[in-house]
């Protein structure tokens, strides 16, 4: 038999400094502007937004029915009445700043800052997303749907 011989890893492949800018400058541009947009224009009043084929189709609210009217909301300093149109989304937003904030800390302390949700975190944030679903289509928690 004859042995084998050790494969050479290859290198690392990584974005370019300022491929990352452009990306992030990007990002950032996209956000503005959306933002822009939905901070002048009242998803309740325009129709340009797009739809929930869920909603169309079944006259069921799935878990980001009224997640526009929300943001719309919060962009205008109202947080009550962005509960009440989606309480799931600004609950959500809550925990992504909190992630935000950890990520940015820990890449300012020159750590690791991937993507490090549990498995647990994530089965639990899809059982909650569920159980919303389920609970605001229902009569008696009426007050959860948009």
């Amino acid at each position: 038999m004859r042995a084998e011989t050790p494969r050479a890893v290859p290198p690392r492949i990584s974005a370019s400094r300022p491929l990352r800018r452009f990306a992030a400058a990007t990002l950032v541009a996209a956000l503005l502007g959306g933002g822009a947009v939905l901070y002048l224009f009242n998803p309740s009043k325009h129709g340009f937004y797009p739809v929930c084929e869920f909603h169309e189709m079944t006259g069921l609210n799935c878990p980001g029915c009224g997640s526009t009217r929300a943001a719309y909301a919060l962009l205008h300093g109202r947080l009550t009445v962005a509960l009440r149109d989606n309480a799931l989304f600004v609950l959500s937003l809550a925990g992504l700043a909190a992630w935000s904030v950890r990520s940015a800390w820990r890449k300012w302390r020159n750590l690791p800052a991937a993507l490090d949700l549990s498995p647990k975190v994530l089965w639990a944030f899809l059982v909650a997303a569920l159980v919303f679903t389920v609970l605001r289509n229902l009569p008696a928690f009426a007050w959860l749907s948009p």
